[in-house]
């Protein structure tokens, strides 16, 4: 299921990373990469605020569907 389905505090591994290869190159340089936990802080408008690797990083929902927990 992607990262947006996810409840706020839930930890999840990240399973796959979809999309073209641009945004897995984006995603993958902020730390979003198969294996690594992910937690969502904060949703604002489907924006998120996600904790991962010991740092806030704040994505769009378009981004956050490419994300699959």
């Amino acid at each position: 299921m992607p990262l947006t389905m996810a409840k706020s505090g839930e930890e999840r591994e990240i399973k796959r990373i979809g999309g073209r290869d641009g945004a897995r190159k984006f995603l993958e340089s902020l730390g979003f990469v198969v294996g690594a936990v992910v937690s969502i802080v904060s949703e604002m408008n489907g924006n998120l605020i996600v904790n991962i690797k010991g740092s806030r990083v704040a994505i769009s929902k378009e981004m956050a569907n490419k994300i699959m927990i």
